[in-house]
């Protein structure tokens, strides 16, 4: 319902993010972001995180927006999928909302806000979607009435790949941006394995080679971080080319925190232009995970006539999610 003021409540995985929406327009986007020195992503520990920030970011949203909680018509809370002890501070701070001021609410899923986030915000119309995040990794497209998967991950995200090999070699979580910025500096590029299996991907071989060649010592961190780059984005973008041909459609929008990445983002243009296609990208804010893209879903799929449950769903795939 485009004219409904809604605020947007992420919580999934490391970062607690508002949103407030009207529409399309985007009128506060402010988030927190669990993250560590060293090892990963602790999931009571994130979840500790955003229990002692979800107030906080609340308001710093409205105030951004210029609003008050009564100005709200609706909040739209990410229900999954997602780490269960996250996902239920999202949960709890849309109940006490609730609860307090009337508001009514919808749960949304986590992935369909990513593409529906790129849609809102592009002039994508029918597009495929390259979802590459820290625990998801999909080509999604809309086809036969549902957001289907047409390949994805065998064992890991992309993103958890990338944050797996960044503690490997010591750069704390998130280990991605960093990764990046390390390959930034080679050219040099090393034969990996490159595991494409029909539709989906594997990352496992990859990170275990990887691992490796590193305690080999015989070759540069720049080196296996570009050429890591290389060989997983490649195996990304031939699934993904091969979707848009296997569905006849000539976009590409890339969602997730992995496609802040300078040089997928770079990547998936070349392919785009070689198959005279069109890749749109949203901002970098849009792409990571933030309270802006729970919103502009929630409204949409919003109807005043339906009762919805608060609850959780961490293990809701894409293509589980009616569209209507």
């Amino acid at each position: 319902m485009v004219n409904l003021i809604t605020l947007g409540i992420e919580s999934t995985a490391h970062t607690f993010g508002v949103g407030i929406v009207k529409g399309n327009k985007i009128l506060a986007n402010v988030k927190k972001s669990y993250t560590t020195e060293s090892g990963g992503i602790i999931p009571m520990q994130a979840a500790k995180h955003h229990e002692r920030y979800y107030k906080q970011v609340i308001s710093d949203a409205l105030k951004e927006a210029k609003l008050d909680i009564k100005n709200i018509d609706l909040i739209s809370y990410s229900h999954g999928p997602g780490l269960g002890p996250c996902l239920r501070v999202g949960l709890l701070a849309t109940k006490e909302l609730h609860e307090e001021f009337k508001i009514p609410f919808i749960g949304v899923n986590h992935c369909v806000a990513h593409l529906e986030v790129g849609k809102a915000v592009t002039k994508a119309k029918n597009p495929v979607l390259l979802y590459a995040s820290g625990a998801n990794t999909q080509v999604i497209a809309f086809e036969g009435g549902k957001y289907r998967v047409f390949g994805e991950t065998l064992d890991q995200g992309t993103g958890n790949f990338l944050d797996a090999f960044g503690r490997y070699i010591g750069l704390g979580f998130p280990g991605g941006p960093k990764i990046s910025k390390l390959a930034e500096k080679s050219n040099n590029f090393i034969s990996l394995p490159y595991s494409v299996k029909g539709m989906d991907v594997s990352f496992t071989g990859l990170l275990t080679k990887l691992k490796q060649l590193y305690d080999s010592k015989e070759y540069k961190v720049e080196d296996l971080c570009y050429s890591l780059q290389e060989t997983a984005f490649a195996m990304l973008l031939e699934v993904s080319e091969r979707a848009m041909a296997h569905c006849d459609k000539n976009e590409l929008l890339l969602g997730g925190g992995v496609a802040c990445n300078t040089r997928l983002k770079k990547m998936s243009e070349i392919m785009c232009s070689e198959r005279d296609g069109k890749c749109f990208i949203p901002d970098n804010s849009l792409l990571v995970d933030n309270g802006a893209m729970i919103g502009i879903t929630g409204a949409k799929f919003y109807n005043p006539n339906k009762k919805y449950k608060l609850e959780i769903r961490p293990y809701e795939r894409t293509d589980d999610v009616e569209i209507k």
